[in-house]
């Protein structure tokens, strides 16, 4: 019995300390403890005018709200009612390996270290599909659980899907990488119908989670912003950062109500049994 009780607390601690190097870790990419801001580390490289698909610097206001979920999930795995849970045991060892990766990434990127960052970040991408596949699997039992566990983790990996392809092109423009015989803004056109089609899978498998979606369109939006501002500019970029967003959002919306109609159907066949005479 005792063992049983062990393994939900070692993880929910497990949890809480990950959750307090993540904030650390996020405090030092700000500069508050007399660190480079991550925006200039790297000389610059992950700034908002480093590439055509970097989004611009308001769109990185999303962590807060990540980070504000990460807390209110951090305490929900806490209660009594979700200790011995099987979809928070699933979850707890993934979501922490994603916040220790998350400071793991900005330290490494402090260290000005751009190729190892990719690398991070990759891990860190391929930890959120899996939690976001344990999601999918195990639906949440209350209001509480969809808000703080499926929408903090659903922005959390569609924020990060946009972070990981401008991190990458970051690290090829630094390392001279000019597009070849391809111009940079169709490299940038195709990378963000890359990002589209990456949304439109999440959301299939997903069945139109919001959250995944929301997040992806809000880094290209800002994609497209930042182009339109000139910093720098390209047309052919903003165009397609804008369609990406509304193919993203539209398939999510689409299958989400597609998926919501039977489970509607279903509840009206209960509340309305058929009567005899409809026989």
């Amino acid at each position: 019995m005792a063992g049983t009780q062990a393994a939900p607390r070692l993880q929910q601690v497990a949890v809480t300390a990950s959750f307090l190097v993540c904030v650390v870790g996020s405090m030092i990419g700000v500069g508050v403890f007399g660190g480079t801001p991550v925006s200039e580390a790297a000389g610059g490289a992950l700034a908002a005018d480093a590439t055509l698909v970097a989004p611009a610097s308001p769109a990185f206001s999303i962590w807060t709200v990540i980070y504000l979920g990460l807390a209110g999930y951090t305490l929900f795995q806490w209660l009594p009612a979700h200790a011995a849970d099987d979809r928070q045991r699933r979850l707890r060892l993934p979501v922490a390996a994603t916040m220790l990766l998350n400071a793991a990434w900005i330290l490494v990127v402090q260290a000005g270290a751009l190729w190892w960052s990719v690398a991070v970040i990759a891990v860190l991408l391929a930890v959120l599909a899996r939690t976001f596949l344990v999601l999918v699997r195990t639906p949440a039992t209350g209001t509480a659980e969809r808000v703080l566990v499926d929408g903090t983790l659903g922005l959390y990996l569609g924020w990060v899907c946009v972070a990981t392809v401008a991190n990458v092109a970051a690290a090829l423009a630094a390392a001279g990488f000019a597009g070849g015989a391809v111009t940079p803004d169709w490299w940038a056109v195709g990378v963000l119908a890359v990002v589209a089609g990456i949304g439109v899978a999440l959301a299939v498998r997903g069945e139109g989670r919001i959250a995944v979606a929301a997040a992806l369109a809000w880094g290209l939006v800002w994609v497209a912003v930042a182009r339109a501002d000139g910093r720098p500019p390209s047309t052919p970029a903003m165009v397609a950062a804008v369609a990406a967003a509304v193919v993203v959002l539209g398939a999510a919306v689409v299958l989400r109500a597609r998926a919501a109609a039977p489970a509607a159907l279903r509840s009206r066949a209960v509340r309305e049994p058929r009567r005899e005479d409809d026989r």
